[in-house]
C-alpha cells in the first residue's frame, strides 16, 4: 500500500461525494461501504487527529482517478481501492462506532436498495 500521507491533500468533501455518487454501482456496494465508514468516522469529533489523517489519506486516494489499477478496469479496477480502504479501516477500527454503520447503511439503501452486506 502506498503512503496515505501523500494523499491527504487529495481529499475533498465534494471530491468524495462525487466519487461515491457517480461511481457507487460500478464500485459496488462493499467498496462504498468501507468508504463511507472511514467518511462517517472522520467526521465525528472523537476520532483523533491521527485517525483522520490515516482516514483522509485513504479517502484522498479512493478519489482519485489515477491510482495503481484504474477506476475504470472492469471489476479489478476498485480493488487497490478497497485494499487502501481496508487497511485504513484496520488502522482506526477501534473509532468506527454502530452509529457510524448505521448511518453507512442507511446510505447504501438509498443507492442499492434493500439488501444489504451485512455489517
Amino acid at each position: 500500500m502506498s503512503d496515505t500521507k501523500d494523499y491527504q491533500d487529495k481529499f475533498s468533501n465534494d471530491g468524495f461525494w462525487n466519487k461515491v455518487v457517480n461511481y457507487a454501482k460500478a464500485a459496488g456496494k462493499e467498496v462504498i461501504e468501507k468508504a463511507l465508514w472511514l467518511y462517517y468516522t472522520a467526521q465525528s469529533p472523537a476520532t483523533p487527529a491521527w485517525a483522520k489523517g490515516v482516514i483522509y489519506g485513504a479517502l484522498g486516494y479512493f478519489i482519485l482517478p489515477v491510482d495503481a489499477i484504474p477506476d475504470i478496469a472492469p471489476v479489478a479496477g476498485y480493488t487497490d481501492d478497497l485494499g487502501v480502504l481496508g487497511s485504513a479501516i484496520a488502522a482506526v477500527s477501534m473509532y468506527i462506532g454502530e452509529d457510524v454503520k448505521r448511518l453507512a447503511k442507511q446510505k447504501l439503501k438509498e443507492w442499492f436498495g434493500e439488501q444489504q452486506s451485512k455489517i
